[in-house]
């Protein structure tokens, strides 16, 4: 039984991803309760007539910046020392949330104010994010890679359980500035664990050398996702799966108008996509390696998180909602445990930070702009109008993927892109 479970969690005997991994749950935790606590905030400050317009605005202004530096980032990741880039913007994010908590705190606090501070929070992610990815694998031996992948899931959805429920206990008791300032102490603990990192092995040179930042890099990383239709259609999935099944950006209006709930039960609506993906991600971590048909269950996955959605947007009980919610987060992470994986093995080392760069787009842009368009959705027709319609889009869309893209059904546990096998070494 302990060599089971040793197996399970083979890459956290690996030093460095340990103490990445522990700082990152720490700091998820925090950001995940400040994602919450910003919704919550903009939903007290707008017009209650325009709440699901506001609401949605929020995606809007972070999806702007993800757009604009998605390609920069990539390349600077791939070009870089990535630790250090790392460094730079965690010191940044909490720079970010402590001026959040100062504003709050002083009272001055104002819709613009969030919206800016929002977008400016996910311009540091944009270069934070491919670092953070193209450095994993560099961590731990490529055999523990998909081991690695499923604990960082795991992480990353214990975070999302404990931060939004510790966020609206906090709204509740004390104000929401202290979510704010609990996310920017959380950074530390990321920069304390980058700091602590021994021998992280060099990674392979780029091909431009010190000529590495430049207009070429950007399209070589472009080249290779658009000519790989395997990466290609599994960053589709994950556009249409978000865009047209995002309804995070209308859980204050269900909490406060439908379901009558309060910021205690929204803080577990927000956490519950987060509690099923953490049981999945529990199952899922021995039996990832072993998943062979991954092109196929991906499909699946998707088309599951639709049809949560749709049942979502129609139930008026807090319990079924939530049981909806904790579908959505499940499905969601058996398909981007998967593609990770998937991802990770066919991009060679010097192109990963360009591939996660351009991946942004479609991962990040996909929630963001669904939920500007759930807030507009909502806006005239209702929200559990533009939840239960955004579930059968996201249903429509991953069927037609799923029948362009012949080669995502065939995938299974071995590349099927040969060339890149000799890349990876």
């Amino acid at each position: 039984m302990a060599t089971d479970f040793g197996q399970a969690v083979v890459a956290l005997r690996h030093r460095n991803f340990r103490l990445i991994w522990i700082g990152l749950l720490i700091s998820f935790s925090g950001s995940t309760m400040q994602n919450a606590a910003l919704l919550w905030h903009v939903s007290l400050l707008a017009d209650p007539d325009k709440k699901g317009l506001a609401l949605g605005f929020v995606g809007l202004a972070r999806v702007a910046p993800v757009v604009f530096f998605s390609m920069v980032s990539g390349v600077v990741a791939d070009a870089m020392d990535r630790r250090r880039v790392l460094l730079v913007t965690q010191l940044l994010s909490a720079m970010v949330a402590l001026t959040l908590a100062v504003l709050t705190f002083a009272g001055s606090m104002m819709v613009w104010h969030i919206y800016a501070l929002a977008a400016v929070g996910a311009a540091v992610s944009a270069f934070d994010l491919p670092s953070r990815q193209a450095l994993l694998p560099t961590l731990v031996p490529r055999q523990h890679l998909s081991n690695a992948i499923s604990l960082n899931t795991i992480m990353f959805q214990t975070a999302s359980v404990f931060g939004p429920a510790l966020g609206g206990l906090l709204i509740a008791a004390t104000s929401l500035g202290w979510t704010y300032a609990v996310n920017a102490i959380s950074f530390g603990f990321v920069i304390v664990a980058l700091l602590m990192m021994r021998e992280v092995p060099a990674r392979a040179p780029s091909k431009g050398g010190r000529d590495a930042l430049s207009l070429g890099a950007a399209m070589e990383g472009l080249r290779f996702v658009f000519r790989s239709p395997l990466i290609r259609s599994t960053m589709l999935l994950d556009f249409f799966a978000t865009f047209f099944a995002s309804a995070t950006a209308l859980l204050p209006i269900f909490a406060q108008d439908i379901l009558h709930v309060g910021p205690r039960g929204y803080g577990w609506l927000f956490a519950a996509p987060a509690i099923g993906s953490f049981v999945t991600s529990v199952a899922l971590v021995p039996l990832v390696a072993h998943i062979s048909r991954r092109g196929v269950s991906i499909i699946w996955s998707v088309a599951g998180h639709g049809a949560a959605t749709v049942v979502f947007g129609l139930s008026r009980s807090f319990w079924l909602t939530f049981s909806c919610l904790a579908l959505v987060g499940a499905t969601d992470t058996v398909s981007t445990v998967l593609r990770n994986v998937i991802r990770n093995l066919e991009t060679p080392d010097r192109l990963r930070g360009r591939m996660t760069g351009i991946n942004m787009v479609f991962f990040m842009g996909g929630p963001q702009l669904g939920e500007l368009e759930a807030g507009v959705v909502a806006t005239w027709f209702g929200a559990a109008f533009a939840v239960m319609t955004g579930g059968i889009g996201c249903l429509l869309a991953t069927a037609w993927v799923a029948a362009a893209t012949p080669g995502l059904r065939r995938y299974r546990e071995h590349p099927i892109v040969e060339p890149l096998r000799q890349n990876l070494g």
